[in-house]
């Protein structure tokens, strides 16, 4: 916004530059866009519009257009008329009355450090002026605020980024230990498993065990207690 308005200033300097006289058809115009400025906006645009183009030099149908269109609430066409009336001013008191219109325009667009500009130019030009000190207050106290505004904006959005980067960090960490988690887990099943698998083995009973014994254990052990046996009765005939 602000370099469309100084782009406009430069235009307004140009054309400036290229002054012609005020016409016959002036004041036709000019006073038939005053009567119709309660009646009609777009006619009293029109006519106004007219009356500029006519006599690029004269502040007055500038002056009244960048009033209408700020009471029709056409903001920004009220800036850029006022602007255009301020290079027109060719005395303190019109420079006065365009900057002051042009606060109350910037003030009307949220525009505060704008407005606090417009209206200490104006009192510049009249010091002496109770509603323009007034306007200039309400300005300054709108300034603060959007100043305070953007700082705490600029924190909350800090506090946010930091809020983001710890919860990832802490998401970071949160995966870390699930892995770690799930390793144990799998660590502690292996266990289990193994633990499980040795357990089978050492329950199965003896007789297993002596199953497992050869064909040639099983004949040396019966051949070992046949000749116990034969021992045994050779000294009982013996005796007898």
């Amino acid at each position: 916004m602000k370099n469309k308005i100084y782009f406009l200033m430069a235009l307004c300097f140009i054309a400036l530059g290229e002054i012609n006289a005020q016409s016959e058809d002036y004041a036709k115009y000019y006073n038939k866009a005053n009567s119709l400025r309660d009646s009609d906006f777009e006619k009293a645009e029109k006519n106004y519009r007219v009356a500029i183009n006519d006599s690029l030099s004269d502040l007055k149908a500038t002056f009244n257009l960048s009033n209408e269109y700020y009471t029709e609430g056409y903001f920004e066409d009220a800036i850029l008329r006022q602007l255009e009336a301020i290079e027109l001013a060719k005395n303190k008191i019109e420079k006065y009355k365009a900057f002051h219109n042009l606060g109350n325009s910037f003030m009307k667009k949220e525009m505060c450090s704008e407005a606090v500009t417009a209206y200490k130019s104006a009192l510049r030009n009249n010091p002496n002026e109770d509603e323009t000190r007034y306007n200039l207050a309400l300005a300054k106290q709108c300034e603060d605020e959007q100043s305070k505004n953007d700082e705490d904006q600029k924190d909350e959005n800090k506090d946010k980024q930091q809020d983001d980067e710890n919860k990832e960090k802490d998401n970071d960490n949160k995966d870390d230990q699930d892995q770690q988690k799930d390793n144990q887990d799998q660590d502690n099943q292996d266990q289990q498993k193994d633990k499980n698998q040795n357990s089978s083995e050492d329950s199965k009973p003896n007789e297993n065990k002596k199953s497992q014994l050869s064909k040639q254990q099983i004949n040396n052990l019966l051949k070992a207690m046949e000749n116990a046996e034969k021992k045994v009765q050779a000294k009982v005939n013996e005796s007898k």
